[in-house]
C-alpha cells in the first residue's frame, strides 16, 4: 500500500478552517470595532500592554496555533484555487504554497519567541 501525505495536509486544512472560523471574527470584532469605539479604554491596545500580554507563554502558544493553522488552511485554499483556474501542474504549486506556509510558520515561531 502506498503512503500518502494527504491526511496531514487535510488535518491541517480542517483545523485551520475551524480555528479561523471561530477566532478571526472575534479578533476583528475586538481590534476593529470595540477598541476604536473605546469599549476597553484608550490604553487597551498600547504597545506596553500588548507586549506584556504577548510575553506570556500561554498566549504565545495560542497565537502560534492560530497563525500556523490559518497559514496552512490558506495554503491549501490557494492550491485548490490554482487548480480551479486551470493550473493543472500540481507539484510545483503544492511545493510553493506549502513551502511558504512552512516558511511563515518558522517566521511566526521566531517572532513569538523574540517577544
Amino acid at each position: 500500500m502506498a503512503k500518502s501525505n494527504k491526511p496531514i495536509v487535510w488535518g491541517l486544512f480542517a483545523a485551520g478552517g475551524t480555528v479561523s472560523a471561530f477566532v478571526i471574527p472575534v479578533m476583528i470584532l475586538i481590534t476593529g470595532l470595540l477598541v476604536p469605539l473605546g469599549v476597553f479604554g484608550s490604553e487597551a491596545m498600547s504597545y506596553d500592554r500588548m507586549t506584556a500580554f504577548a510575553g506570556n507563554w500561554l498566549v504565545k502558544v495560542i497565537l502560534f496555533g492560530v497563525l500556523t493553522l490559518t497559514l496552512w488552511h490558506a495554503a491549501h485554499r490557494l492550491r485548490v484555487t490554482a487548480h480551479d483556474f486551470g493550473l493543472r501542474n500540481d507539484g510545483p504549486i503544492a511545493i510553493a504554497v506549502y513551502g511558504l506556509a512552512g516558511l511563515f510558520t518558522a517566521v511566526a515561531l521566531f517572532a513569538l519567541l523574540s517577544i
